[in-house]
């Protein structure tokens, strides 16, 4: 059994659904927690981790080695995820509300000190508390090291509101954190 990533990566290209699974075990971790961040909804974090694995799947004969695969997958889910995001506004009617600091108010537990996994908790609760797209921008910018460059095309705001999200969302943070 071969745990080469290039090996593996070529076996899948050539439609090896063992080295494929292989792949998506390595990967589905990061994959699904970055969906997680950016949707802040469990159900639909597992359902556009799958997503994005199959259309990894399918566009897998693309992938030329360029970059990581990580990094191919990631900008692959990145993508999965505001397409479906961006589909989802359109079939809304409601108008989501993105000014309201309130948002951040929900119950962390009690004040607590800093102590490791209740300060991780605290700011996994207040990231998933940000207005969407402050936590997108937050997301792809602090967690995952995109440029605004990138973030204003991923998104499809431009650079200047990219800015603006990010300055938002670490305010937002620092004041719900600060309670």
């Amino acid at each position: 059994m071969a745990s080469d990533p290039t090996d593996l990566i070529h076996r899948a290209q050539q439609g090896d659904q063992a080295a494929f699974e292989a792949l998506y075990r390595q990967h589905v971790g990061r994959v699904y927690a970055l969906c997680l961040r950016l949707t802040s909804d469990p159900a639909q974090a597992e359902e556009l981790t799958q997503d994005a694995f199959v259309r990894a799947w399918q566009r897998l004969a693309s992938f030329r080695g360029e970059s990581a695969l990580g990094s191919w997958l990631y900008r692959l889910t990145v993508n999965v995820v505001f397409l479906h995001l961006r589909g989802a506004r359109r079939r809304s009617l409601r108008v989501l509300t993105t000014d309201d600091p309130s948002a951040l108010e929900r119950p962390a537990g009690g004040e607590g000190e800093s102590d490791g996994p209740a300060v991780a908790l605290d700011l996994e609760r207040a990231v998933a508390g940000l207005p969407p797209g402050a936590r997108q921008v937050f997301v792809l910018h602090d967690v995952e090291g995109y440029r605004h460059e990138e973030i204003a095309r991923l998104t499809g705001v431009a650079v200047g509101t990219s800015k603006a999200q990010l300055f938002r969302a670490r305010r937002l943070l620092r004041e719900a954190l600060n309670r």
